[in-house]
């Protein structure tokens, strides 16, 4: 299924149920008094976010979405059941934007709920009419429209980690091992020229293009790639162990990270991932990790040769995230 990040829907809430002219039947007693129920309330049309990032594809061919409308009052001043609701699930990251109000809200989290469309209000029955002067009151109102839309929706992408580095750092490999995406490779620099995407366990990676020294000026890259990353939760900072200064490659990445402006990027959450493992016996990768433990960093190494380093990797990422 191809993916979709922008989608143009029409949705109605629920119309209210119509109010009722009703009378009491009482034995000996010709003419009871009004007792017609109010009509239901229209269901209302929510949004809510879910980790599925494919979700606006399945949604081509629904281009109407409609909550239930409420039912007509009955007798014996009882009224109508109210419509049930219509919940429409977004991806986490999407911007929805109502034509008629001009609206604009984000769902920037995993079960955000928003109010899109209210439901129209039941109608009255003639018993709410009764009054001293009017005992026998054949009046009753029908039930009201729902709003109705034009709703516009785009994926913004958040991604819960961001794998991030120099051009050759082993990321796009390391995302294809995580998730199973099917990214190109290639042993040279600027392979990876848009982002790309992997779910894991339901949290998504994004593989984001890699930083030469200046990119924060818009060398290579690099300002496509702060971009992307300024809406990024986690920064998973990817170090080849085949580089003969890891720690040089570190600070220049961290370097750009503090020179784009606005975003805070050098702020976020960040983790050290190690990766090309296979390149470096135990003493020398030990002796490497140490100097970014010694900066405060949690630390992994990888291989995307060892299916049981990935594996092990992939379940640190996710208990990572679920403690955020």
């Amino acid at each position: 299924m191809a993916f979709v990040d922008e989608l143009k829907i029409h949705a109605r809430a629920g119309r209210g149920g119509d109010g009722v002219v009703r009378w009491l039947h009482m034995k000996g007693k010709e003419y009871g008094g009004p007792s017609g129920g109010n009509g239901g309330n229209g269901g209302d049309v929510y949004v809510q976010a879910v980790r599925d990032i494919s979700l606006l594809a399945s949604y081509r061919g629904d281009k109407e979405f409609k909550a239930q409308d409420g039912a007509p009052g009955e007798n014996e001043n009882r009224h109508g059941k109210s419509g049930d609701d219509f919940v429409i699930k977004l991806p986490v990251g999407s911007l929805v934007r109502n034509g008629t109000t001009g609206e604009v809200f984000e769902l920037l989290k995993e079960d955000d709920r928003r109010l899109l469309l209210k439901g129209g209000r039941g109608g009255a029955g003639n018993s709410v009419f009764k009054s001293s002067v009017n005992q026998r009151p054949e009046e009753s109102t029908p039930g009201t429209p729902g709003e109705e839309a034009d709703v516009v929706v785009e994926l913004r992408l958040i991604a819960d980690g961001g794998l991030v580095g120099l051009p050759n750092a082993g990321k796009t490999s390391l995302l294809n091992a995580l998730t199973g995406a099917s990214a190109k490779v290639g042993a040279y620099a600027f392979t990876t020229l848009d982002p790309n995407l992997g779910a894991l366990y339901g949290y998504i990676l994004a593989d984001i293009p890699g930083l030469i020294e200046g990119a924060s000026q818009g060398k290579g890259l690099g300002s496509k790639f702060l971009r992307h990353i300024a809406r990024t939760r986690l920064l998973i900072h990817c170090i080849s162990l085949e580089s003969d200064d890891p720690k040089r490659d570190y600070e220049t990445v961290r370097g750009e990270l503090k020179s784009f402006e606005g975003a805070d990027l050098e702020k976020k959450t960040e983790i050290i991932a190690l990766t090309k493992s296979d390149t470096r016996d135990i003493s020398e990768i030990g002796s490497i990790q140490k100097i970014f433990e010694d900066m405060g960093k949690k630390v992994l190494t990888v291989s995307v040769l060892d299916d049981a380093e990935v594996k092990a990797f992939g379940e640190e990422l996710v208990r990572i995230f679920r403690a955020q």
